[in-house]
């Protein structure tokens, strides 16, 4: 009697210390697959960093105001100033407005976070660009400022992601007299 106790005492034994191991095991590969996602994991790159906010107000052709108070500042292109009076800047604000204001907006960040104002820097898009057959791409607002001669190319290292695309934007104003390069070069 006294090894049948026994052997079912060292039977449960056995089978707790293999629970035992078992959960052990189980622990350890659930923790070492963690571990490998976070080293997987790329850290993210700044230059694709992706947000969505509403335009509350349009300050001028490049400058905007989100729903969180921030200011941002277009990447890559500049419009003419209306504090100073420049040749285009109503119109250049008035496009813009158009274009962004009470719209939910893409803010993709390249390399620089702020400018030397605290502005956002970022490239900005909307909803409303081109249908293609797998939907709708969304319209580039930089590039489209400076295609449609609102804006000049200006680009500023590091933040230099798009600087050929504007360029031949640019370049297609400036050869069809779009804009800014009709009224205040064309003359």
């Amino acid at each position: 009697m006294n090894s049948r106790k026994n052997l079912r005492n060292i039977s449960l034994l056995f089978v707790f210390s293999v629970c035992l191991i078992l959960i052990g095991y189980l622990i350890y590969i659930s923790k070492k697959t963690e571990v490998i996602k976070i080293i997987a994991s790329p850290a993210p790159i700044s230059s694709g960093q992706v947000s969505y906010a509403k335009v509350t107000r349009v300050i001028d052709g490049d400058t905007i105001v989100i729903d969180t108070g921030q200011h941002i500042r277009y990447i890559g292109m500049n419009t003419p100033e209306i504090e100073t009076n420049d040749c285009f800047a109503t119109q250049a604000a008035e496009i813009n407005k158009t274009l962004v204001l009470g719209k939910t907006v893409k803010l993709e960040k390249d390399v620089s976070e702020t400018d030397k104002y605290g502005r956002l820097l970022r490239y900005v898009y909307i909803d409303g660009g081109p249908s293609t057959n797998s939907g709708q791409i969304p319209l580039f607002i930089n590039n489209y400022l400076v295609k449609f001669g609102s804006a000049r190319v200006e680009t500023v290292p590091p933040d230099v992601k798009y600087k050929n695309g504007f360029s031949s934007s640019e370049k297609y104003a400036r050869e069809n007299k779009l804009g800014l390069w009709s009224i205040c070069f064309g003359r």
